[in-house]
C-alpha cells in the first residue's frame, strides 16, 4: 500500500470521526428544548431526531457540499500536499468539537471544518489556491469562502429574529387558549423535531461528502469533484449514530441553562431552527445548525421576557462562537505543517 492510499484511508476513518461528533453535538441543540419543556421522553426525541437526519441526505440535492468542496483547490496540488491539507482539516474539526463538548458550550462543526480548511490551505499551499469569493461579492455574487461564511454568520441572527418573530405570532394567536392548547403543542414537537432533524441531515452531512469528493480529487481517484454513492451512505451513517449517541452536558446546557424552557419556546425555537436550515440547504449554502438552534432558542426567549435569559451563560456561547474559526484556522495550519514533516521524513 502506498502512501496516497493509506492517506485516503485515514481520510475516511477522519470523516467519519468528524460526522460522528457533528452529530452528537447537533443531537443535544435539537433535542434539548423537547427534553427541557417534558413534551417527549430522551429516548424518543433522539431516536425521532436520528431518523430524520438520516433520511435529510438522499432526499435533498448536494448543493451544499459542492459549495464546501471547492472553495479550496486542491486539484492543482500533489496528492501527498491535497490530502494532508483535508486531513489537517479534519483533525482541527474534530479537536474543536471535543474540546467544546467537554465543557458543555455548543460550537460549530461546520466553523471548526471551514476554519480548519483555511488554516490547512495556507500553510501548504496559498492564498491563490482558495477561493475567497470577493471577485463574486463585488459583481453581486455569493460564492466560495464568501458563500459559506454568509451562511455561517447569517443564519444566526436569521435564528433569532424568526424565533422572536413566531413566538410573538404563537403568543397573539392562542393568547385565549389555556392549558387545553397544551396537548396540541406536544404533537406538533414530534413534527418539529422530525422537520429539524431532516434539515440537520440534509446541510450538515453533506460537508463530510464534501471532504470525501475533495480527498478523491486529489489522490487522482476522481479528474473532477464528485460525491459517490457510497460516500452519502457513510457521511449519513456516521451523523445519525452520532446523533444517536446525544450529548447530555450540552442538552443541559440549552435545556436548562439559558432560561426556563415551556413547551410555547420548544416548538417556536424547532420550527424557526428547521425553517432557516431548509431555506439555507435551498441555496447551497452550510449553516451551523448549533448555532441556529442556540439564536432561535434566544429569540424566543427574548420575545416572552429578555430579562430572564442567562445572558452570562449565553455570550459564553457566542464566544465561544467568534474563537471558533480563528483558533480551527490554528489548528489547521499547524495540524498541516505536522502531517507535512511526518510525510516528509517517511518518503
Amino acid at each position: 500500500m502506498d502512501l496516497v492510499t493509506a492517506l485516503l484511508i485515514l481520510l475516511i476513518v477522519m470523516v467519519t470521526a468528524f460526522d460522528f461528533t457533528n452529530g452528537f453535538h447537533d443531537a443535544a441543540d435539537m433535542v434539548a428544548t423537547a427534553i427541557a419543556s417534558h413534551a417527549m421522553s430522551t429516548f424518543t426525541a433522539i431516536t425521532l431526531v436520528s431518523l430524520f437526519t438520516f433520511l435529510g441526505p438522499f432526499l435533498v440535492g448536494l448543493a451544499v457540499a459542492d459549495t464546501v468542496g471547492t472553495f479550496v483547490d486542491i486539484s492543482m496540488t500533489s496528492a501527498l500536499i491535497g490530502e494532508s491539507v483535508v486531513i489537517a482539516a479534519l483533525f482541527a474539526a474534530i479537536s474543536y468539537n471535543l474540546a467544546t463538548w467537554w465543557l458543555g458550550f455548543p460550537s460549530s462543526s461546520s466553523n471548526s471544518l471551514a476554519g480548519g480548511l483555511v488554516g490547512a490551505g495556507l500553510q501548504s499551499i496559498g492564498t491563490e489556491h482558495i477561493n475567497w469569493g470577493f471577485y463574486a461579492l463585488y459583481h453581486g455574487e455569493l460564492e466560495g469562502l464568501m458563500k459559506v461564511f454568509a451562511g455561517l454568520f447569517v443564519s444566526p441572527f436569521m435564528g433569532f429574529m424568526v424565533g422572536f418573530l413566531i413566538l410573538k405570532i404563537f403568543r397573539q394567536v392562542f393568547r385565549r387558549f389555556r392549558s387545553t392548547i397544551r396537548s396540541l403543542f406536544v404533537v406538533s414537537q414530534y413534527f418539529s423535531v422530525a422537520w429539524l432533524g431532516f434539515s440537520h441531515g440534509a446541510n450538515d452531512a453533506q460537508k463530510g461528502m464534501a471532504i470525501i469528493g475533495m480527498m478523491l480529487l486529489a489522490s487522482g481517484h476522481t479528474e473532477s469533484f464528485s460525491i459517490p454513492v457510497w460516500a452519502v451512505f457513510l457521511c449519513a451513517g456516521s451523523i445519525t449514530f452520532g446523533t444517536m449517541m446525544g450529548g447530555w452536558k450540552i442538552i443541559k446546557t440549552l435545556g436548562y441553562g439559558l432560561f426556563r424552557v415551556r413547551l410555547l419556546h420548544s416548538f417556536a425555537s424547532q420550527s424557526a431552527s428547521a425553517l432557516v436550515n431548509t431555506i439555507a440547504t435551498t441555496f447551497g449554502a452550510p449553516t451551523s445548525t448549533t448555532q441556529v438552534v442556540t439564536a432561535s432558542l434566544l429569540g424566543t426567549g427574548a420575545a416572552e421576557n429578555a430579562r430572564r435569559i442567562k445572558w452570562g451563560t449565553a455570550m459564553g456561547i457566542v464566544v465561544g462562537w467568534f474563537l471558533n474559526v480563528p483558533v480551527s484556522m490554528g489548528l489547521g495550519w499547524l495540524y498541516c505543517w505536522i502531517l507535512i514533516k511526518i510525510i516528509g521524513v517517511v518518503s
